[in-house]
């Protein structure tokens, strides 16, 4: 039985385990690459390469279409592509090795604005 380009057996669920779509492997890309649930993950225009793209597996091509339309973050795309978010940071991390897909990670909180100084701002905007 086929639903949504997959095949399940009403028993035993996915047939295709996700140790074979990513070759066995846990952590993305030979460089470590680590992926927050969002960080954000467009395609890349400059590495798309239909001859390329034509070389990936159909799971990096079902990521590639759902970043194609608009940029998604990690747990979206592993929702909307129903895949283990494990599975999912490890094809993203072979299409950043591409260039296929660009990544924005999210600010350190360290990095954000502090708080008093985001209240003094909303004062002085209120006493305009």
């Amino acid at each position: 039985m086929s639903t949504n380009g997959q095949w399940y057996d009403a028993e035993a669920g996915p047939l295709v385990r996700p140790y074979a779509m990513t070759g066995g492997r846990t952590k993305p890309g030979p460089h470590g690459v680590r992926f927050d649930l969002i960080a954000l993950v467009a395609v890349d225009p400059s590495g798309t390469d239909e001859a390329a793209e034509s070389l990936l597996g159909p799971e990096h091509r079902a990521l590639l279409g759902l970043c194609r339309d608009e940029t998604q973050s990690v747990a979206e795309l592993a929702a909307d592509a129903d895949l283990p978010v494990g599975v999912v940071r490890v094809l993203l991390g072979d299409l950043l090795e591409a260039g296929h897909v660009k990544v924005s990670r999210p600010v350190p909180p360290a990095q954000l604005p502090d708080e008093r100084i985001l209240r003094e701002v909303i004062e002085g905007l209120r006493a305009l």
